[in-house]
């Protein structure tokens, strides 16, 4: 069954994401914009990930273009990258947000526009389309920037709140890379 989940994942994040969106009007009436921006963050992200993920594309296009045709991106990895490491991230900042203090949605809103930014980036250096690269440009970039821009119309968030946000979601991305990179040493 672990299996299954490992290879099959990024279809019930598809349809939770439906779900969650659903629940907004119900779960989410006396929050503030800028809370509702941050809970946006998570099924936006799962919307991403089916164009990116369905049919095991960006493993493959990793693999392919970067890895040079090894595997250099397990099934395996591509799960705890996204579950634990998107969802997961992405729940702890919404819970943190509500919680504690609106400044820590920003881990979720940078882990989002990061992202958004890294595939654009990647489309114009490889003058083509990457997977989740349409989602990227079409839910990352606007939501994930009215997210940052709702969040500091409050005043009440300082840039500290930005730093961690940023360092949060380039650590990530770098924790990615350097999997990679070792791989590909390993495969060599």
């Amino acid at each position: 069954m672990l299996r299954r989940l490992i290879r099959f994942w990024v279809y019930g994040g598809f349809l939770a994401a439906f779900l969650l969106l659903g629940l907004l009007p119900v779960c989410c009436r006396s929050w503030s914009v800028a809370l509702i921006l941050v809970f946006l963050q998570l099924p936006v992200y799962m919307i991403h990930q089916l164009e990116e993920h369905d049919d095991d594309r960006f493993r493959d296009f990793v693999n392919r273009v970067i890895g040079g045709g090894r595997e250099v991106l397990s099934q395996s990895a591509i799960f705890v990258i996204n579950v634990p490491g998107v969802w997961g991230v992405n729940l702890v900042s919404i819970l943190l947000a509500a919680t504690v203090d609106l400044g820590f949605g920003l881990i979720g809103v940078y882990l989002t526009v990061l992202n958004g930014v890294i595939h654009v980036a990647q489309a114009i250096r490889l003058k083509g389309y990457n997977p989740g690269l349409i989602t990227a440009i079409l839910l990352f970039l606007p939501i994930g920037g009215a997210a940052l821009w709702a969040i500091h119309a409050t005043g009440k968030v300082g840039l500290w709140y930005d730093a961690l946000g940023l360092a949060t979601a380039v650590a990530i991305h770098v924790a990615i890379v350097a999997y990679v990179v070792a791989n590909m040493k390993r495969c060599a």
